[in-house]
């Protein structure tokens, strides 16, 4: 086995990186016509998309299918062998057919088509061959000839299959823009693991009603320390008499009171509260206050109504119990 040095390493992973990303600059100059027209396919399909190929192309394929299924346009996987043996019938009229093939000829793939012919399934195909027989009896064709895979022996799949990839990246994306598909849609596809808890709502984990540290700006520091004490949130909000969010008293707002040599009997918590606190909508997401949190660097974050009214506060260890970090 031939040893190489740490530089001999690097450079051939540099290597690759460059030819590959040479291949995604090419791959976004290329895009024409075709792109848009299989964009207006997919976007009024009233079926389901679905993507098939066979090998390297095939595994591409699932993960595209994947991203289309998890941004809003449903999908699914064929794999060509089992579809000439009898999972043909998973494919409606209605659907849309997205065929990955290098060549373009490969033989499960061709051997399929006269049947979706028969269906009249719109086909849109991925491929480096544009004179190959899958091109020409296709709907579609989105042209991804290359000009040298990664590999040293211009063989192994390699910036072919990351210019598919990207592609489909580009379709779904695209799509998912068209059709106004929202964080919220997003959420509720993706209910588990920790793209689901990042969506969850604000409200769905904040601490309100009786839970809520509040004093009143006319109310002694005494006052406020013992609501911060014993609602542990380590700071208290503070509301004028009309029940209007005016400020919030942190425990480093208590340090730097002290610090001054202010009364912590007898003292004002308005003259010691921050006024105008970090606060969050409680429709919002919990990726969103993590966001604040980390963008100023603080740990609470009181929680609003769509009338600006307090109704909750929210603290990082909520957002370590849901496991978001």
């Amino acid at each position: 086995m031939k040893l190489l040095n740490e530089k001999e390493i690097l450079n051939i992973a540099k290597r690759t990186i460059d030819i590959e990303l040479e291949t995604l600059f090419d791959l976004k100059e290329s895009l024409d016509h075709s792109f848009i027209k299989a964009i207006e396919i997919l976007y009024n399909c009233k079926g389901k998309v679905i993507f098939t190929g066979i090998g390297k192309s095939g595994h591409i394929a699932r993960k595209i299918s994947s991203t289309f299924s998890s941004t809003g346009t449903p999908s699914i996987f064929l794999h060509p062998a089992e579809a000439i043996h009898g999972d043909l019938g998973i494919i409606d009229k209605e659907d849309v057919l997205v065929i990955i093939s290098n060549s373009g000829e490969t033989e499960e793939i061709i051997n399929i088509i006269p049947y979706l012919k028969f269906l009249n399934v719109p086909i849109i195909c991925i491929t480096g061959n544009i004179n190959s027989t899958l091109a020409q009896k296709s709907d579609v064709v989105i042209d991804i000839k290359i000009k040298r895979e990664a590999c040293p022996f211009n063989l192994a799949p390699t910036s072919s299959t990351t210019a598919i990839l990207v592609l489909g990246d580009a379709l779904a994306i695209t799509l998912m823009e068209l059709k106004g598909f929202t964080k919220e849609q997003f959420a509720k596809l993706h209910p588990g693991g920790l793209i689901g808890k990042r969506l969850k709502k604000v409200m769905d984990i904040m601490h309100s009603g009786e839970k809520v540290p509040i004093v009143y700006e006319d109310m002694t520091m005494k006052e406020a320390i013992i609501e911060i004490t014993s609602k542990g949130f380590g700071a208290t909000a503070v509301l004028d008499r009309n029940q209007n969010l005016i400020g919030i008293i942190t425990d480093g707002d208590l340090r730097r009171y002290i610090e001054k040599g202010n009364d912590l009997n007898n003292g004002s918590v308005k003259s010691a509260m921050t006024k105008n606190p970090k606060t969050i909508k409680y429709n919002e997401t919990v990726a969103d206050a993590l966001n604040l949190m980390e963008k100023y660097k603080i740990t609470v974050l009181l929680v609003l109504d769509e009338n600006n009214k307090l109704i909750g506060i929210l603290h990082l260890h909520d957002i370590l119990r849901e496991g978001i970090l």
